[in-house]
């Protein structure tokens, strides 16, 4: 176990890449524990053999063909007819654009990327510090994997060996609640900086088309989860529907996607899918060894000090995954930490959805902290702003989503509300 976390730390400082770095720290675990090194590969197979991680590809595709087809601009439009026309209106629709923008992304990182492009370097022009725009940018961005469809909560569901709908049904209310808790930090920011209106103009008989737009964009996460609800298909089989969904839509309804953009699709979400399944397979061997050097059955066994007092594991949990997170970003905390933590969580009789939540809550932030946010620095990158001073900017965004979190683990209805809802405990 020591030697796992010493070569994997070491491996990072000097800029091995985290997949790499977890495979071969992986290795010199089992190496350490006597058993045979194939086992390594054995279990990089294994980590990726599961029917549900299927639908990761397909998710990832349809978010790419959807933002290349340019859906990007006409949410942005629809969220100034929205809110633009209030003071600090192109913050609000930033925030806004990136919830209607989740249920085609799915990654904070294409969040990010499509909306930051545009926001970041808008608001500059009507005003707004970089940094802020920035800073709206970056932390509206963590919506993106909490409203479904969502790759993180794919990948949570196969470790966890849970139901990927309902766990997109568990993040719903949660996402709208971190798009509020960006909403309060605007307000409160506005009353010491002269935010402006927004200077982005929609004609009246413009309006129609964008709401039609909007509500098709929106439809995706809807669609999916209604039609794997009703036994249309499995949830692997609705992310090949949505690519196709998605193909309809930009070639035949926006009209902005050719040949060209659908091949630039399937070459970008290759590349994504290829370094999102090699740190899975990485991690898989980094988890075996931390199974058979004991450090599952310590965990478990510490589980019994939070005997009766399931809030306070929450609590531990929230300040363990924000640590670490400081260091490792959100995939790899599921796919190592997650899997030691489950049983613990299940042992003090907290609903598995509920505990997801939490965890994946808590872990989102460390996209949007130094000095591994992977978030920040796409931000960084396109506004060309120091990492330092667009955290300090991004630090009020910080608490407020740090207190969402909290407010999540305390109140388990937020997070299992809708599950129970529609009949499914």
């Amino acid at each position: 176990m020591i030697q796992l976390v010493l070569a994997f730390l070491v491996l990072l400082v000097i800029g091995v890449p985290i997949a790499i770095a977890l495979g071969v720290a992986g290795i010199i675990g089992i190496h350490v524990e006597g058993f045979a090194i194939d086992n390594a590969i054995r279990r990089m197979f294994g980590g990726i053999d599961k029917f549900i991680l299927l639908a990761a590809p397909f998710y990832i595709l349809a978010g790419e063909i959807m933002n290349r087809g340019g859906i990007t601009d006409r949410l942005i439009r629809l969220a100034v007819v929205l809110v633009g026309r209030i003071k600090g209106g192109t913050a609000y629709a930033n925030v806004v654009s990136s919830v209607i923008f989740a249920g085609v992304s799915g990654t904070a990182i294409a969040d990010t990327a499509a909306l930051g492009k545009i926001f970041i370097h808008g608001m500059a022009k009507e005003g707004y510090r970089k940094e802020f725009a920035a800073a709206v940018t970056v932390a509206s961005a963590l919506i993106g994997p909490i409203i479904p469809p969502s790759v993180i909560m794919l990948i949570y569901a196969a470790v966890a060996n849970i139901s990927v709908i309902q766990l997109f049904l568990a993040g719903v209310v949660p996402g709208i609640l971190l798009a509020f808790a960006c909403a309060v930090v605007i307000v409160w920011k506005g009353r010491s900086d002269n935010f402006p209106i927004s200077h982005i103009r929609v004609e009246r008989r413009e309006i129609p088309g964008l709401a039609r737009d909007g509500i098709l964009v929106v439809s995706i996460p809807v669609f999916i989860v209604v039609g794997t609800l009703s036994g249309v298909f499995t949830a692997t089989e609705a992310g090949g529907v949505a690519v196709i969904y998605a193909i309809l839509l930009g070639l035949f309804v926006f009209r902005n996607l050719d040949f060209k953009g659908l091949i630039g699709a399937l070459v970008s979400s290759a590349r994504m899918t290829a370094s999102l399944f090699l740190i899975i397979a990485c991690a898989a061997v980094a988890s075996y060894v931390l199974v058979i050097s004991g450090t599952s059955r310590m965990l478990i066994s510490y589980g019994s000090v939070f005997h009766g007092n399931p809030e306070l594991f929450l609590l531990s949990v929230i300040v363990f995954v924000i640590l670490i997170g400081f260091f490792i970003e959100s995939g790899v905390l599921v796919l190592v930490f997650a899997p030691l933590l489950i049983p613990i969580s299940n042992s003090l009789g907290i609903d598995p959805f509920h505990f997801a939540m939490v965890f994946l809550l808590a872990g989102n932030l460390s996209l949007i902290t130094p000095p591994v946010g992977v978030v920040l620095f796409v931000a960084c990158r396109i506004g060309n702003i120091g990492i330092g001073k667009l955290f300090r900017e991004v630090f009020p965004f910080f608490l407020a989503e740090l207190g969402v979190v909290f407010l999540i683990a305390y109140f388990p209805g937020i997070s299992v509300g809708l599950i129970r809802l529609l009949g499914f405990q």
